[in-house]
């Protein structure tokens, strides 16, 4: 599908905080935690409280920090429904805490199964950096540039509730942090502890967890199931479902370059920065690079797209480095930008629950691509199912479904639907690695 058609498309297109107080001897029992600062005693937040600054933040990973009642009227099929804005408490990529803002949503259908009701953890496709794009904005009708509204209303036809991050970087000052993946896992893990903590909200500790996402999205969801077990164990993850991924940057960024879609280079580089603000960047700049950072940093998804079709990264610094130079250029502490890059790699290091991987993951994925993709190269899709079968992940793939990038989100929702389903149903899966 060519740019204008995808936007033509797109167009168209728990226990409540600070419950009842703990006994003294539960208190004594209990270790000692930070008290996030300004928790909520109910959901009575602005606009202006979900997406202040990350400034002075405190408390565990997923301690609920603020919320609001939404109407998520981007949302199709009028579903009976509570749903909230979030703001909730995580960690980056480099240890820091920090805040992130996102939605949660819990259907009126009854929980599948008649126990706990499951959550989907989900983050959303490449909706642009700017602070206007954030998901829950969109969600909730602020701003319309995204895409998934229907496959949420799947989710929540099933009885499941919705636990969607908006990512790290979508609050007044920020930038988005791009595919980076430990604050996109964290991020998304987090959004599940913070839903059960929703004042009067019904999602409880026992609740499955799935994970799903598609492109950046399905970046962020593999992130989170690598880094469930050792970063939310607490949680119970019982599946992933993870499309359209780009599981190696380099490969995606090279294919990207100079093509129809380079305003995902584009974004990714910035995002990367945003992370790294230490490393080489501003300063190679040339007049034309200054301007792209500013596009990137005020668009969304399809003003991105438009303003960067067929540009090379090369036309945006003073000495027109390539790729690969930018990829060599090292910070002050010698990392290079190339290690930073590497870092963000799937499929590294991963093992089943009884491996010694540096990641482990537990239970079954589902890794899938349209046959007709032509924004993420097949081959570091493939690659990442590869990765995951060699280490010995039950992973079920598909790759038969006849469709481009954008329309594989939507012609995949039904069987994401199905798989996390089954799997909160307790139905074996047979990897067909």
């Amino acid at each position: 599908m060519k740019l204008r058609s995808m936007i033509s498309a797109a167009v168209l297109g728990t226990a409540s905080v600070a419950g009842l107080a703990a006994s003294p001897q539960a208190a004594a029992a209990a270790p000692a935690r930070t008290v996030p600062s300004g928790a909520p005693s109910g959901c009575t937040a602005t606009d202006d409280d979900i997406y202040a600054p990350s400034e002075n933040i405190s408390g565990d990973p997923g301690d609920l920090l603020a919320c609001a009642p939404a109407k998520l009227s981007n949302i199709p099929g009028d579903i009976p429904m509570k749903a909230w804005k979030v703001r909730y408490v995580s960690t980056d990529a480099k240890g820091a805490k920090i805040a992130v803002s996102g939605t949660v949503a819990v259907p009126d259908a009854p929980a599948p199964g008649g126990g706990a009701r499951p959550t989907v953890a989900f983050n959303p496709g490449t909706l642009g950096l700017g602070e206007q794009c954030a998901f829950s904005k969109q969600l909730a009708g602020h701003f319309v540039d995204m895409y998934e509204g229907g496959n949420l209303g799947l989710f929540l036809k099933a009885g499941m509730a919705v636990a969607a991050t908006d990512g790290v970087g979508y609050l007044k000052g920020s930038t988005h942090t791009y595919v980076v993946g430990a604050n996109a896992g964290h991020a998304l893990l987090d959004a599940v502890r913070a839903s059960r903590k929703i004042p009067g909200g019904t999602l409880t500790a026992d609740g499955q967890v799935g994970i799903s996402g598609y492109s950046e999205g399905g970046q962020a969801a593999l992130w989170g199931a690598q880094l469930a077990a050792s970063y939310a164990p607490e949680l119970k993850v019982v599946g992933a479902a993870a499309g359209g991924v780009p599981g190696d940057l380099k490969v995606t960024a090279k294919f990207l370059n100079g093509g129809a879609f380079a305003g995902f280079a584009a974004d990714a580089l910035v995002g990367l920065h945003s992370a790294y603000p230490e490393m080489p960047f501003d300063s190679l700049m040339n007049d034309a690079g200054k301007k792209a950072v500013q596009d990137v940093k005020s668009n969304c998804l399809y003003g991105t797209l438009a303003v960067f079709a067929g540009q090379h990264v090369e036309n945006f610094s003073t000495d027109h480095l390539t790729l690969d130079q930018i990829y060599a250029l090292k910070g002050p502490d010698g990392t290079s930008w190339g290690e930073i890059v590497d870092r963000q790699k799937l499929g590294v290091d991963i093992g089943p629950a009884s491996s010694g991987a540096k990641y482990k993951i537990g239970f079954p994925v589902f890794q899938y691509r349209g046959w007709l993709e032509e924004i993420i190269p097949h081959e570091t899709e493939d690659a990442t199912h590869d990765a995951y079968c060699k280490a010995g992940i039950n992973t079920t793939w598909k790759n038969t479904y006849p469709t481009e990038h954008l329309t594989t989100d939507w012609g995949a929702a039904g069987d994401v639907t199905n798989f996390l389903a089954d799997r909160f149903a307790g139905k074996p899966v047979q990897s067909n690695c």
